[in-house]
């Protein structure tokens, strides 16, 4: 999976759970959707740490690689000006 299709997916994955959550503030006692809810905060954790591990962290903050960004070729650095 790309670098790309990865961030697509962690994005969709992110923005339900949100979208779960503010539901869930108006409906506490929805069990399904506070199921669907554990579901995609499940996903969502998965998909960034699979991200992280092949292709560093998403944030500063991030882990022990925290800057190794700083050893990437920045965009302009590259052929074709982004990956």
């Amino acid at each position: 999976m790309s670098r790309q299709e990865m961030l697509r997916k962690l994005s969709a994955s992110q923005f339900a759970m949100w979208e779960l959550h503010l539901y869930l503030d108006t409906h506490p006692t929805d069990s399904q959707a506070m199921s669907l809810f554990r579901k995609y905060e499940k996903r969502t954790a998965e998909l960034k740490e699979e991200y992280e591990n092949r292709f560093g962290p998403l944030t500063f903050r991030a882990g022990e690689k925290a800057a190794q960004w700083l050893e990437e070729p920045w965009p302009w650095e590259t052929q074709g000006g982004s990956e």
